[in-house]
């Protein structure tokens, strides 16, 4: 028999109506004849409710004690969700991450998954049920719980995906698919059927919040097809139909690609550029500002050095809203005298706009296209980085949406650039 997993987020499952719309939507794909493991989140919200009364009780709560406290909540969702199964007549059971188990490193609030034993799930599998299994969390070598960090119900679905060989991974949210770039900003975003998964990672990483970082990585690392789609439609939509529906994230060699040469427009506003001027254009220098930063656990995204004048530079650098003070008080306190910096400017009124696509490798011009629209649009360039497969810019926050609309445009976006599917 087919074997898929299917993934629920909070808001799907978000109330008992709502749980019991994906127990037909799981009770449907059992009866056309699959196995099925189903992987839900929490209830929508009840992960933060749940770590909010920690940070009530201590302001810097345990982390091993916060995994302890935080699973629950995908405990709760999995045994109603088991019920609301066996509520429509189909049997069903469910395991905590620790009872499958899934094994962890003993990174408490951002653990590792290491392998996955299948045993006891091909057990239930072959006598018929449905088995849900809590995502999110996992259990490391000596027995402690584990969770996998924000979104990691995501990571967990895709891990036991690749562990049981499924033939589909598909992640139901609240959105029908991936979209060229976020429909609020321009209505005229169309939903893509396919793409790769070298597009969705830089796509997931530049700021779109479809599906976690890590379980994009995990997914094109074990080659497990992806689907998004949403839990919001008729759960009694047609099986052959549901298989067509959303977002495909596949390899790059599948037929059905996009021949299009840029995919998608993704931004973010969560950007702070630190700038330190007149710094000593000398051997390490980069070392001696980034090491610190990087020490403190604060990740750095684009990097810009000028041109050596007069034997000093001015060294940029960008870094989430949630580092600034951090960084600021580094960069002040640590790092500025330590390299010999005139100033250090910190400005959070920028943000990151990028164009992705994997066609933009044996295309010219892509990036010379993009900045002669934001500069038909008076959009100001503060910071360029580029791969085979993307471009991005720092640019003021004001015009963002005036970029992301005229990018949209200039690179056709909302027309159907795709090859024929198969029948």
């Amino acid at each position: 028999m087919p074997l898929i997993v299917q993934k629920f987020g909070g808001t799907s499952m978000g109330s008992v109506e709502r749980i019991q719309n994906v127990a037909q939507r799981v009770a449907k794909w059992h009866a056309a004849g699959y196995q099925v493991i189903v992987v839900p989140s929490a209830m929508s919200g009840e992960t933060n409710r749940l770590l909010e009364l920690a940070h009530e009780i201590s302001p810097t709560p345990s982390d091993r004690e916060q995994d302890m406290l935080a699973a629950t909540g995908e405990q709760a969702s999995s045994a109603l969700l088991a019920m609301a199964i066996m509520a429509q007549d189909v049997p069903a059971r469910s395991f905590t991450g620790w009872q499958v188990p899934v094994r962890t490193n003993n990174a408490y609030t951002k653990a590792r998954i290491t392998h996955i034993e299948t045993e006891r799930i091909r057990a239930e599998l072959d006598q018929g049920k449905v088995v849900v299994i809590t995502g999110f969390q996992g259990v490391d070598e000596e027995g402690h719980l584990t969770t996998l960090g924000r979104g990691g119900s995501d990571t967990s679905a895709v891990a036991i995906a690749a562990a049981m060989e499924a033939e589909e991974c598909m992640i139901f949210s609240d959105v029908d698919g991936v979209y060229t770039t976020d429909p609020r900003v321009v209505p005229e975003a169309r939903r893509m059927r396919v793409i790769s998964f070298e597009e969705m990672l830089e796509l997931a990483s530049l700021g779109t919040k479809i599906l976690q970082i890590r379980a994009v990585e995990f997914a094109g690392k074990y080659r497990v097809p992806l689907r998004v789609l949403s839990s919001l439609t008729d759960p009694q939509i047609p099986v052959e139909e549901e298989r067509k529906s959303g977002t495909l994230i596949t390899f790059e060699d599948d037929q059905n690609m996009e021949s299009a040469v840029v995919s998608g427009i993704a931004f973010s506003r969560d950007e702070t550029k630190f700038s330190l001027l007149g710094v000593p254009d000398t051997p390490g220098v980069a070392y001696a500002i980034l090491g610190p930063v990087a020490a403190a656990n604060i990740d750095v995204d684009m990097i810009l050095q000028n041109q050596s004048v007069q034997g000093t530079t001015d060294f940029s650098f960008t870094v989430q809203h949630t580092d600034f003070e951090r960084t600021k008080e580094i960069l002040e306190n640590e790092v500025a005298e330590a390299v010999g910096a005139s100033e250090v400017i910190a400005d959070s009124k920028v943000c990151k706009v990028s164009i992705v696509g994997i066609g933009m490798r044996n295309h010219v011009g892509i990036a010379s296209l993009m900045f002669r629209t934001l500069a038909e649009e008076n959009i100001n360039i503060q910071m360029i980085s580029t791969s085979e497969i993307k471009t991005s810019v720092i640019i003021e926050d004001k015009y963002m949406e005036l970029a992301v609309r005229a990018l949209h445009k200039a690179f056709e976006l909302d027309q159907d650039h795709y090859a024929p599917l198969d029948e």
